[in-house]
């Protein structure tokens, strides 16, 4: 049991995005579940029925959450959403005031190993001051590298662009203000 809190407070370090609230990392992780299935031997920890992953200021849910480790120790970890459902994660951002990101897609993948977070099918981030959405990206696959902060976004939910796959969205709100009236 101690190894599958481990793997679950791993993967939820990695998938906090650009600048999640670094104290997250440090705090225990509680996970709701129906069901766990829990294979020592093959390390795979499969929890599933309405899973929700709890960390500090980061919030999961999916209706399955599977994580398995490499053999050298890294995890992997897929979360998939039930039918009509959406995984969804939350997360409060480092730095001043309210500032929050959160996002939903039908599947994501975690590579612990390469900090690369994947989004499949109707994948949408977005990121909040408050309750105030500011930017917002959406297509059918995401990709983000959290070593680099750097993310890619796909007309396919395979993570490939073809032509007439389909169009991403993004909106990105002015980062100045507008002047004061007279001035």
């Amino acid at each position: 049991m101690k190894k599958t809190l481990l793997a679950a407070a791993l993967m939820l370090g990695a998938l906090g995005f650009a600048s999640a609230e670094k104290a997250d990392s440090y705090k225990p992780t509680e996970i709701k579940y129906g069901t766990l299935d829990a294979d020592d031997v093959r390390q795979i920890y499969t929890f599933t029925d309405d899973v929700t992953l709890t960390r500090g200021t980061l919030l999961m849910k999916a209706e399955k959450a599977v994580v398995t480790y490499t053999p050298d120790g890294y995890q992997l970890a897929t979360l998939t959403a039930g039918a009509g459902k959406r995984v969804s994660f939350r997360q409060k951002r480092d730095g001043p005031g309210d500032q929050w990101i959160e996002g939903e897609a039908d599947r994501i993948e975690y590579d612990e190993k390469s900090e690369l977070v994947k989004m499949y099918s109707r994948a949408k981030v977005r990121r909040l001051e408050g309750s105030k959405p500011s930017d917002e990206v959406q297509g059918e696959f995401i990709s983000y590298d959290s070593r680099r902060e750097f993310f890619s976004v796909r007309n396919t939910n395979t993570g490939d662009s073809k032509t007439g796959g389909g169009r991403g969205t993004m909106v990105l709100q002015p980062k100045r203000t507008e002047p004061a009236a007279g001035k």
